[in-house]
This record gives C-alpha cells, structure tokens and sequence, in this order.
C-alpha cells in the first residue's frame, strides 16, 4: 500500500446482524491506517457504541414492507436516502464504499457505483440478501461468509471470496479460549439471546422449562437471559420461585464475557450471533426465527448442527417437554456438551475481519499500481 491513508465508507444499518461485522471491519481498518467513516440510517446509529470515534452519517433507509402502502412507504424513504447519499459521496469522496446487506445499506453503496467509485459487498447470510442482489452487478468484490452461499449468478461468483463472517476483536480472542470445566457437580451455565428481534418465545419456554427440573439441577443453573421489557417482571418471577439463580437483561453490554463463561447457548440464528457462539467454540440450541421467507437462519443453524456443534429446534418444536428432556440429557451426560463445544469451534472463523480487511488493502493495492 502507498504512503496515501486510503478512505473507507462504511455503508450499514438496521440491526446487530449487519453493524456487528461492520464494527468488526471497522477495528481492522482502524488498525492499519485507514481513515473510515460510517453511513447508517436511524436504527444503525443506535449502535453507535460499536463504532467509537468514527464519524457518522444518517441518512434514511427503509425496509420494502408488506401491502401496498408498506411498499409505497418502503421505496420513498429509500429514495429519499439514495439522494441524501449522493450528495454526501460526492461531497466525501472516499477511495471504497463497503455494504454490509439489508436496505439501509444500499443508499452509500448504490450513491457510490452510480459515482464510478469502487464497492465491496459483504453478505452475512449463505442466502445473498435483497439488498445485495440490487447491488451485487456492479461490485467490485463479493465477500462470502459461508463456502455454500446462494444467490449469486455465475459471473457474480466469479468475483465473490470467501472471508467469513468478521467478529469483532473481543469475541475474536475467545477462539483461544477453553471450554469452561463442566461435570456432575458442576455449575450449568445457559445464556439465552434473543436477538434484535426479541423473541418472546424464549421468555414463554425458557423459564417454565427449566422450573420443571429436579431440584439437584436447578440448584446447580446459571442463567443470563436477555428479555424484551415487557417480558422481565414475568419471567423474574418463574425464576425466583423456582430458586434458580437468573440475571436478566434486555441488552448484553459484554457479550464476550457471557460468552466466555457460557456452556450453553440458546438463541436464534442470525448470522452474527452464530458466527459469534462458533467463534467462541461454544455448543448452542438454536431456534430459527420461522418468518424469513427464505429461511436464512435455519441454515445458518444446520451449518453448525451438521457437524455436531448445535441443536436445532423449529419454534414450533420449541416446546417445554423437548427442551426438558434436552437439558437434562446435559446433566446427565455433561461430556455431550464438551464434545458439541469442539465441533461448534470448528465452524469459527476467528480471522474473518483480517480477511476481509486483507481484501480492502489488495483492492486500495491495485488502484494505487
């Protein structure tokens, strides 16, 4: 790389999914001299802690609702970002722009190819997204997490790479780390994570299920629950009556040190969250939210339960008789977690973000020649 700091835009928003590897490519950059700036739409800059000392752009965003008006609403709020973009990438003149997927991150990118300026996508999922789909022609670069992503048409493919899905650097140092000593006495430790959805059903099951253990098991849980608000007060109250020591929360500020103490996860499968528990090596039962018409999470799951290092329930299976009888089984042979902890820690890609950012400097690279 030249003696000039290359700048990078970093187009992203919407939820943890997209801005959780977005901040992971952030630190990488940062590290190597990069001058990188943000563009997000409102739900993005609530992330603003992921993204410390970096600039950031709003602009607006909108997701292509259901009905006719949702749609309406969807394309005019989407519109209304692509110009504000325009304005702004002509104004800021960066050397890259990177999207992260999801509709808040086509304004920047789409404001910068229609500018002549070079874009990477990164896609998450192993199913392309909407958003990339639209932007995927005119890429420069396509960054792959997962070796069996479809979507893309051939010569798309042609110009995809694989880097997985970039962690940020606190979750990145778990890979190192060991599974926590887990036998017949003891303590079980469960962190169970909604998602930025919420997911209720974990409130509903969750507790209820783990009250029905005998009383040598429930005195030996560990629990840090993240719960919608409205859900606390009840599922407090199953816990405390059932004595089973539970902290509960409706965000984790330290998912790393969660992680680090967890034997268990329980969540959903979106694509950070398990790129995150693989990582950290740590075996998860995963619930896949059912509503995604292409069922992205459900295969991020079965990539990680193919090889032994998770469950995977259907919400509709996700009741309290089939996860007693799983927990239990934990208990009862504790070896099976161990053995689900190597296996999920085999499907961790610790390095992702130094891949994706070796990607940025070979391109930065080659404009430079």
């Amino acid at each position: 790389m030249s003696d000039k700091q290359y700048f990078v835009l970093i187009s992203a928003g919407g939820t943890g999914g997209h801005m959780s590897p977005a901040s992971a490519l952030v630190s990488d950059l940062l590290a190597r001299g990069y001058r990188v700036e943000l563009m997000t739409d409102n739900r993005g800059a609530k992330f603003s802690s992921m993204f410390e000392g970096v600039k950031t752009h709003v602009v607006k965003s909108g997701t292509i609702g259901a009905g006719i008006m949702g749609k309406i609403k969807g394309v005019v709020n989407l519109s209304l970002g692509i110009v504000h973009a325009l304005t702004l990438v002509k104004s800021l003149k960066p050397d890259l722009v990177i999207g992260f997927g999801g509709y808040p991150s086509v304004p920047g990118v789409f404001a910068a190819q229609k500018l002549n300026i070079l874009t990477i996508l990164h896609e998450q999922n192993a199913i392309i997204g909407k958003a990339n789909v639209f932007l995927a022609p005119n890429a420069e670069r396509i960054a792959l997490s997962a070796d069996n992503t479809t979507g893309l048409d051939r010569e798309e493919t042609f110009r995809s790479v694989i880097t997985g899905n970039p962690v940020r650097p606190e979750i990145s140092v778990l890979h190192d780390i060991e599974y926590p000593s887990f036998s017949d006495t003891d303590d079980m430790y469960i962190l169970v994570m909604g998602g930025s959805l919420g997911a209720t059903v974990f409130s509903e099951i969750v507790p209820q299920t783990l009250a029905q253990l005998p009383e040598e098991y429930r005195k030996r849980l560990k629990i840090m629950q993240q719960c919608r608000a409205v859900d606390i007060d009840s599922v407090r109250a199953v816990y405390q009556d059932a004595g089973i020591d539970a902290t509960l929360a409706t965000f984790f500020d330290d998912v790393a040190g969660e992680l680090t103490k967890a034997h268990l996860v329980i969540a959903r499968s979106g694509a950070s969250t398990v790129a995150e528990v693989s990582v950290a090596g740590r075996p998860a039962i995963y619930v896949p939210y059912p509503h995604h018409k292409d069922q992205q999470q459900k295969k991020n799951a079965n990539a990680v339960a193919d090889v032994g290092g998770a469950w995977v329930m259907t919400e509709a299976g996700f009741t309290q008789e089939a996860l007693l009888t799983r927990i239990e089984t934990f208990f009862q042979n504790p070896g099976s977690l161990s053995r689900a902890a190597v296996h999920a820690k085999e499907c961790g890609k610790p390095d992702a973000a130094k891949k994706l950012g070796n990607l940025v400097t070979a391109i930065m690279a080659d404009l430079s020649s």
